[in-house]
């Protein structure tokens, strides 16, 4: 073998690389504007690494949200123990006030300040205590607050040994033990993981003994491990990937284990692992020769080099934050993180695409839309539209969630008014109020007031065709009508809810009439179970009448007790969420909860989707029912429906003025007067008792 290839070469190390979790911007941008302020004191920060878990990728060194101190007066950062992938790394950040500030740091100095400390910390013995303090790094940076953008740049000192370190060999960790070895290392190196009280100990020593017994042992105790080994090797956590380099920790190690005990040669044992579990042929042993130059001791404070490369050159990083740490934007991410935890486990096939694009239209803005706008946020949904013609009142906003005393005073429509109070819950909210009255039948209108009646229909019928799913919250049964009709008609997700006094009813619409839905035409039928399903008129025998006239105080006002719409409201919204996460849509079967197998458990994640619930307050009770759609519904049916796209504005008109106009076309009529006529004859019961047998 030639001298060459015999002669050992410098020792390289892998350069360890930043990151910066956005959260830990957040916390400094906060820290500095409702703390600090113009104080720029170094503040003292954590950073977190672990050992390299990917066979192709290193691991960084990161600043979290937790890396801040916990208040101005800290004088440590927050520390994380104990947790094995997050291994506690102290820093200091220098931030400046001024982009010229910042500019103007003397960097050399500041890397030489924190040198010396890892220094000190060596001749005192403290690094043999708290080894971590071999990789203490620095930040200095820049914070544009107004565009929340940030410039920064990290330094990692490394002693310099002078003469560099010299590579003696280097190979991958299986093939420098014995199998037995490296079974007895890799049931250390685990146990040593596995403990929350050395896990996050990044630089340890590894003694095996002769009988191929591996121990894992506190670098304090280095002279306890003299003469009672046959391999000593310094171990460490080493975030790097590459196969013929050591990561940057060493550096320091090897300063540390030449000035500690003048040791000229070093196995040195670089830790890595895959899946949480030692990986002895991803982690590397390598003999290193650390000698002193001529006339040097080893108490002579070193050189030192660190500052971070920024893509091969020497320049600061910078990150614009604007569209995230806009507060706006956050508060989207923030209310958006229970979505999304559902989908770790829970759900994890819950479309939230689906739940944030939707468009939801409420009509009726008092106790039930107040509820269920609320519970609607909650399920990440951004869009939202009242249609209420009333204002607040003295009594509303105690049972009205969206409004306050001041409202009341002001005189706000509540269409109005409950836009504002979603705004200020959150900001994001996309969110309209509309200020009319719906037209109903039995509610007799004037010439005069006809166009304004139809302006008013054209505009329910617009923003029912612009919104994905329709909620009928209003007070009386007549003014769901209209709204049930158009529902049917575009094909639109109907949700139902109506509150008695000690009783409620919250149901969905079925599909508009199969042969008018373009959009049924190539349905299975056979998954829907080849009926459509009711709306609120279908069980009906008469149509929708003017139930407001000549009404006492108790009955004009929706009686009930307080708790029962927070539970409709919730209930109405969890029907919805089922329809949209059902493959089916509007078309989904009802079930009920009797239903074996769960009903719907195998198509939607959500359980069972019932046509209709149906509970009783005091008797603590819920019920599930099904019904089919009927062919003489005056609200859903194929007649009505075909009668109201062929004469359009008259047929409307016609339902208003004339309350048996919906019961003669829809043949209800002729069935009550069959009902009436229909007479029972019995038959005389002449029988013996003769003719009888009895048989014993």
């Amino acid at each position: 073998m030639s001298e060459k290839e015999t002669s050992p070469t410098i020792l390289q190390f892998a350069p360890l690389n930043s990151s910066v979790d956005e959260g830990f911007w957040h916390s400094f941008s906060s820290l500095k504007l409702d703390k600090l302020g113009i104080d720029d004191s170094p503040i003292p920060i954590t950073g977190f690494y672990g050992p390299c878990s990917h066979p192709q990728v290193s691991n960084h060194l990161t600043l979290l949200s937790e890396s801040l101190p916990l208040d101005e007066q800290s004088s440590v950062a927050s520390t994380s123990h104990g947790n094995r992938n997050k291994c506690p790394v102290p820093g200091i950040l220098y931030n400046t006030n001024t982009l010229e500030s910042f500019d103007k740091l003397d960097k050399q100095s500041l890397l030489k300040a924190e040198a010396n400390k890892i220094w000190d910390d060596i001749q005192s013995g403290k690094a043999l205590e708290d080894p971590a303090v071999l990789s203490r790094f620095l930040v200095i940076s820049f914070a544009d607050l107004k565009k929340w953008s940030f410039r920064y740049w990290f330094a990692f000192p490394a002693l310099v040994l002078d003469p560099p370190a010299s590579l003696v060999e280097l190979k991958p960790a299986s093939e420098y033990f014995s199998s037995e070895e490296a079974e007895s290392v890799s049931a250390a190196c685990n146990e040593w993981r596995n403990s929350d009280l050395t896990t996050d100990v990044p630089f340890f020593l590894v003694s095996v003994s002769s009988d191929s017994k591996a121990s894992i042992r506190h670098l304090k105790d280095w002279e306890a491990c003299q003469g009672d080994h046959h391999k000593l090797l310094f171990g460490f956590y080493d975030p790097c990937h590459l196969p013929n380099n050591p990561g940057w920790p060493l550096r320091n190690y090897l300063a540390l284990i030449r000035a500690r005990w003048s040791l000229e040669t070093v196995w040195f044992f670089c830790y890595r692992e895959s899946r949480g579990f030692a990986d002895l042929n991803l982690s590397l042993v390598g003999q290193a020769s650390v000698t002193l130059a001529s006339g040097e001791s080893a108490e002579t404070v070193p050189n030192s080099v660190g500052w971070e490369l920024n893509k091969g050159k020497r320049v600061p990083r910078s990150i614009s934050l604007a569209n995230s740490m806009d507060p706006t934007r956050l508060a989207v991410s923030a209310v958006d993180l229970n979505l999304k935890l559902m989908r770790w486990r829970a759900l994890p096939s819950l479309d939230l695409n689906v739940l944030s694009s939707v468009k939801c239209l409420l009509l009726g803005a008092g106790t039930l839309g107040c509820q269920v706008a609320r519970t609607l946020m909650g399920w990440g949904i951004r869009n939202i539209t009242f249609v209420d013609y009333g204002k607040v009142a003295m009594s509303n906003p105690v049972r009205q969630s969206l409004y306050t005393f001041e409202d009341c005073v002001g005189g706000e429509f509540k269409a109005v008014a409950a836009v504002k109070s979603l705004k200020q819950i959150f900001p994001a909210m996309e969110s309209s109020g509309v200020v009319m009255a719906i037209p109903m039948p039995g509610h007799p209108i004037s010439s005069q007031e006809e166009d304004s009646v139809l302006a008013d229909c054209k505009r329910l019928s617009e923003l029912i065709e612009s919104h994905d799913a329709v909620f009928l919250l209003t007070d009386t049964r007549e003014s769901r009508w209209l709204p049930s009709l158009l529902c049917a008609n575009a094909n639109k997700i109907a949700i139902n809810a109506a509150l008695g006094f000690d009783s409620y009813m919250v149901m969905r619409h079925g599909a508009g009439p199969t042969s008018l839905s373009d959009d049924m035409q190539n349905l299975d039928m056979n998954k829907t179970n080849k009926q459509r399903l009711g709306c609120y008129f279908c069980n009906d025998v008469v149509a929708p009448q003017d139930s407001m006239t000549d009404r006492t105080l108790d009955q004009q006002c929706t009686v009930t007790r307080p708790g029962l719409a927070p539970i409709a409201g919730a209930l109405a919204v969890e029907l919805l969420v089922g329809v949209l996460q059902h493959p089916l849509g509007i078309n989904a079967k009802g079930d009920n909860s009797s239903s074996s197998n769960g009903g719907n458990n195998d198509d939607s994640p959500l359980g069972i989707l019932p046509h209709q619930i149906r509970s009783s307050v005091s008797q603590f009770s819920q019920i599930t029912l099904l019904g089919q759609a009927s062919n003489s519904c005056t609200a859903c049916s194929e007649t009505v429906i075909s009668e109201y796209r062929e004469r359009g504005n008259s047929f409307l008109l016609e339902a208003i003025n004339h309350p048996t106009y919906l019961e003669d076309l829809t043949g209800l009529t002729e069935l009550k007067k069959a009902a009436n006529s229909f007479n029972l004859d019995w038959e005389d019961d002449d029988t013996d008792d003769e003719d009888v047998a009895v048989h014993m």
